[in-house]
């Protein structure tokens, strides 16, 4: 049994997808290293996969799929990771060679201490384009280098959101779960991160700028331009996450609070992307969004309304969509998300 299962998606990634393998290599025989073509059509990533497996026949496993997005991708990695925990690299982003070596420290220490442990965290990093690196760290919410629960967080602020390149979860609580990601979609991320939620009860936050997250590449999802072409997807995601859990019934209150502004902050993202298509049919789905929200759940809806994002979404008219977008392209230049 392998310490930790990182699975790489990808797609056309013949590019780029090899900075990611080499840096994961570094973690050594501890390490599953699930390369998964999500059917790739025009370059060599498969044969890329097959090459660092043959090379690497203890660590790497090349598994090919029919074309079902990145989702299915994930889903196919889940059900062949035999590691204790298991992770999500995408094939043009990195990690720190540095960071990985404490990481394995740690779960090796877990394991071998039988300890509980559902989740680890770690910061991330933007690294866009052009500019400086952005660390995204967890400081002053979560309790540093040791395992705490739910009760133990403190506030946990909008640009402390705990992301896909932030989290390892124990492979065990997600296959328990069911979790399963809808395929052909895109910002499936969301789910991975969310829906295991309430099931995890103890955590720890290592202090290492584990995750290199590019930003960059013009057919990015995270680019502004896919997103609003791709808003129907953002709505597909958020519906599911408003359908995954009654945040009302979440007895822990902190947890609760925290799942509450995070899906806030989705609603808050398909508001803002519908509004800047600058399309009147996308503000009809604006609204039609929050009807689903209050029908679905009136006092989930209720819940979010009463967050600070929830409060600036509902603001009415014209005056009310410039506050939104004015207040987006702050957080954009401050966060550097996209």
């Amino acid at each position: 049994m392998k310490v930790l299962s990182v699975v790489i998606p990808c797609y056309n990634s013949a590019e780029y997808m090899s900075h990611a393998v080499d840096t994961l290599l570094t973690g050594g025989e501890d390490i599953e290293i699930i390369i998964v073509d999500d059917g790739s059509a025009k370059d060599n990533t498969l044969e890329i996969a097959k090459e660092y497996e043959k090379k690497f026949p203890n660590i790497v496993k090349a598994i090919h799929q029919e074309n079902g997005g990145h989702g299915q991708a994930v889903n196919t990695g889940l059900a062949n990771a035999n590691g204790v925990f298991f992770k999500v690299v995408d094939s043009d982003d990195w990690v720190d060679t540095g960071a990985l070596t404490k990481v394995m420290d740690l779960l090796r220490l877990v394991i071998k201490g039988n300890k509980a442990l559902d989740m680890l965290i770690c910061n991330y990093v933007y690294e866009k384009a052009g500019e400086e690196p952005s660390v995204m760290r967890y400081t002053g919410s979560l309790p540093e280098n040791k395992f705490f629960t739910w009760s133990d967080i403190g506030k946990i602020k909008n640009s402390q959101y705990i992301l896909m390149h932030s989290v390892f979860y124990r492979t065990g609580l997600l296959k328990e779960i069911g979790l399963k990601l809808p395929e052909h979609t895109f910002y499936v991320d969301n789910i991975f991160v969310y829906n295991p939620l309430p099931y995890v009860k103890t955590m720890y936050y290592m202090y290492v700028d584990f995750y290199r997250y590019f930003i960059g590449r013009e057919d990015q999802s995270v680019n502004e331009k896919v997103m609003i072409g791709r808003i129907d997807q953002q709505l597909k995601i958020t519906k599911i996450l408003i359908d995954s859990h009654d945040l009302s019934r979440i007895k822990e209150p902190r947890l609760k609070k925290y799942m509450s502004n995070y899906l806030a902050m989705m609603m808050t993202i398909c508001t803002v992307f519908l509004i800047k298509s600058g399309k009147s049919e996308n503000l009809e789905k604006k609204k039609e969004i929050w009807r689903y929200l209050k029908m679905a759940n009136p006092k989930m809806n209720r819940m979010i309304k009463h967050t600070l994002l929830g409060s600036i979404m509902g603001l009415p008219g014209k005056g009310g969509r410039k506050i939104i977008i004015w207040g987006y392209e702050v957080a954009r230049k401050v966060y550097k998300f996209n």
